[in-house]
Formats: structure tokens, C-alpha cells, sequence
């Protein structure tokens, strides 16, 4: 492996080459921005860099978006704070003393029985797993909806925890991801996410046919997408994930 940093474009980037990879790739990484490439041991340095310059103004409008949008604090779920379920906030209650992990949802409260002694990781571990259990709840009944008002469907929908991205498609595998974090967004918000990955299957690249396939599937998409870029993202450490962008 080879890392070396250089400043392209008026932008400091941090390059790594290894063995193992086949494709070129660039990362703006959050929370800060910081740009990352990594590229097969054997890639030319010069088309390295005439790649990144191309990506210059995206990379930007990118890091630019990551830096003025508001994230939340790192949750500590103790009573007081304040979690979102389907685009609203909740105030949180924690009990402490039971022999096991529970949530239940009351108007403007969220109740979380927890052990005595319970740690910030296992706190967390389960309220995710109850994100997830809301987020599949909800995913069930739209998307049979979905595929037949698109009149496709995918082999698999699966959730994942992501940082940065609110969906990805796997267009070989017809598999769908969706991020954990839509289950604290509005429900419309996870439709436009869910439309936008499935048209993946129609479309491949972010054409013009793609952004009118979307159009015609979820008229409100520009809506939604302005929502989902004005609500605060979620707790992320500096290193923890990143952007990726393959080259075509």
C-alpha cells in the first residue's frame, strides 16, 4: 500500500494505492470533509489527479452540503433528550432497574425501560434495533404499493445502518438497501428514498431519463428531498464513514 497527500485543485487530498483494488474511487469523508481517493497499486498519478480535478466541482457541492447541514449531538439515551421516530421529536424517559430492554411510544414520549447498569453501546444497540423493527413495519405495507405503481420489483429489501447515504441499489442482485436513520425522517421521506433506489432498476445513471422516471413515480420528490436536507443528520465521529464514488 502507498499513501501520499496533494493539494489538487486548491484541495487537500489524501491517495492511497492498493494491490487489491480494480477501480478508482473518491471519498469526501464526514463529518469534516476531508477528500480521499484510493486507486489500484498500478494507476497512473497523473490521471489520478486529472480525474479528481474533473470531480472538483461535485466534490465541493458535496462537502459544502455535509458541513451546513445540522447534526444531532451524540445520543447518551439518558432522560431529557430528544429522539425522532417518522419526523417527529420525542422526549425520551429512561427507567432504570428492569431485567430487560424495553421501548414503548406515547404521545410526545418515547419510554425506555433499561437494566440497572446498562452502558451507552447497548442502549444504543437496542434503540436501533427498534428503529429497525419501525422502519420494516412501515416498509412492508409501502412497498407492495411501490411495486405496483412502478410496475417493477426487487429481489431483496434490506436495512442497513448507513452514515451518508439514504439508499443504494445493487442493480446485478436487484437489492435494495434503505438506511436505518429514514425511520426518525417522515414517512415521505422513505418513499422518495425507496422510488429514487428502485428506479436504479430502470435507469442505471442519475440521467435525465432517471430524474423524470422519479418524477413520474413520486411527483413530490423535490419535497421530500428538501425535508430530508433540512432535518438533522444523525451523531457521526469523525473517520466513522464516507461518500463513495466509483469512476465509470
Amino acid at each position: 500500500m502507498i499513501c501520499r497527500n496533494e493539494k489538487i485543485g486548491g484541495i487537500d487530498v489524501k491517495i492511497t494505492k492498493k494491490r487489491n483494488l480494480k477501480n478508482l474511487y473518491i471519498r469526501v469523508n464526514p463529518p469534516e470533509g476531508d477528500v480521499t481517493v484510493s486507486a489500484p497499486i498500478a494507476y497512473p498519478d497523473e490521471e489520478i489527479k486529472l480525474f479528481v480535478l474533473r470531480k472538483i466541482p461535485e466534490i465541493i457541492s458535496v462537502r459544502d452540503k455535509m458541513l451546513s447541514q445540522a447534526r444531532q449531538t451524540k445520543r447518551e439515551y439518558i432522560s431529557g433528550e430528544s429522539h425522532y421516530l417518522w419526523g417527529k421529536t420525542y422526549r425520551l424517559d429512561v427507567e432504570v432497574g428492569f431485567s430487560k430492554y424495553e421501548i414503548k411510544k406515547i404521545p410526545n414520549k418515547i419510554i425506555f425501560k433499561v437494566p440497572k447498569g446498562a452502558d451507552i453501546e447497548s442502549k444504543e444497540k437496542f434503540f436501533n434495533e427498534w428503529y429497525r423493527s419501525e422502519l420494516r413495519r412501515v416498509l412492508d405495507r409501502l412497498i407492495p404499493k411501490v411495486e405496483e405503481k412502478m410496475s417493477i420489483s426487487a429481489n431483496e429489501y434490506k436495512i442497513k445502518n448507513m452514515k451518508t447515504k439514504w439508499g443504494t441499489c445493487n442493480i446485478d442482485k436487484r437489492r435494495v438497501w434503505i438506511n436505518l436513520q429514514l425511520a426518525k425522517k417522515p414517512i415521505e421521506c422513505l418513499e422518495y428514498v425507496l422510488v429514487h433506489e428502485m428506479v436504479h432498476l430502470l435507469e442505471k445513471n442519475h440521467t435525465h431519463r432517471f430524474n423524470a422516471l422519479v418524477e413520474e413515480f413520486y411527483p413530490t420528490w423535490k419535497i421530500a428531498k428538501k425535508t430530508l436536507e433540512s432535518m438533522p443528520l444523525d451523531y457521526l465521529k469523525k473517520g466513522e464513514n464516507s461518500i463513495d464514488e466509483e469512476k465509470d
